[in-house]
């Protein structure tokens, strides 16, 4: 049974300096894209303190979906329902993400997609979400390593190839995490050249400016 009543998970002092600042960068797979029937099947995260990321804070989380796997999405993260039998349920899963999540900024890649498919895990957990986010497409887009152009979202294997930076195991939960995670941190230096007082805030602020709507 969800709690009645909800307390908020907690979000950092965004005005320190952004290094200073602990970040959550996660990746989730779903039974598909339809926010109003499909649900997470799998959370990936890694952990990034004082501008270097933790290796091993890395977490996958396997869920047991109740709503069936479209074709289109098993095509892509190649996971079945049948590989997802021994997996806990949602409600069972949920504590485990908001500890990763609780006093941490979000990364993610099209932020979108995580925003929406954590909020249930956080509900059934008792908790009220209103993220800080960072979404990676959106500081490609704002440092011109993307096209502007609304539709468009960069693909965060060619980001990571561009920047000379490791691509773990795409399109699965935790490698496209970490490849993330190496984006944001290469992202965060380059901002950070021209605003040597960068902070986190800034960064959210940059992220939600030149997000898609």
């Amino acid at each position: 049974m969800t709690p009645l009543f909800r307390t908020p998970v907690d979000v950092p002092d965004l005005d320190l300096p952004w290094r200073r600042v602990e970040y959550c960068v996660t990746d989730v797979e779903t039974t598909g894209l339809d926010l109003r029937r499909d649900t997470l099947i799998c959370f990936g995260s890694v952990l990034i303190k004082w501008g270097r990321l933790h290796w091993n804070t890395r977490v996958t989380l396997n869920i047991k979906p109740y709503r069936p796997i479209s074709a289109d999405a098993i095509m892509i993260h190649g996971l079945r329902e049948q590989d997802l039998d021994a997996a806990p349920p949602v409600q069972q899963a949920a504590d485990d993400i908001v500890a990763q999540l609780d006093g941490r900024v979000l990364v993610a890649h099209a932020a979108w997609v995580e925003r929406a498919f954590l909020r249930e895990p956080l509900r059934l957990a008792g908790r009220r979400w209103k993220p800080a986010i960072i979404d990676t497409a959106a500081l490609l887009r704002a440092t011109g390593r993307a096209p502007s152009g609304t539709g468009y979202e960069p693909d965060i294997e060619e980001a990571a190839e561009r920047f000379g930076l490791c691509v773990h195991t795409p399109h699965q939960a935790l490698g496209d995490a970490l490849t993330t995670a190496e984006v944001f941190l290469a992202l965060g230096v380059r901002l950070e050249k021209d605003r040597p007082e960068l902070t986190a805030r800034q960064l959210v602020e940059l992220s939600t400016e030149h997000t898609l709507t």
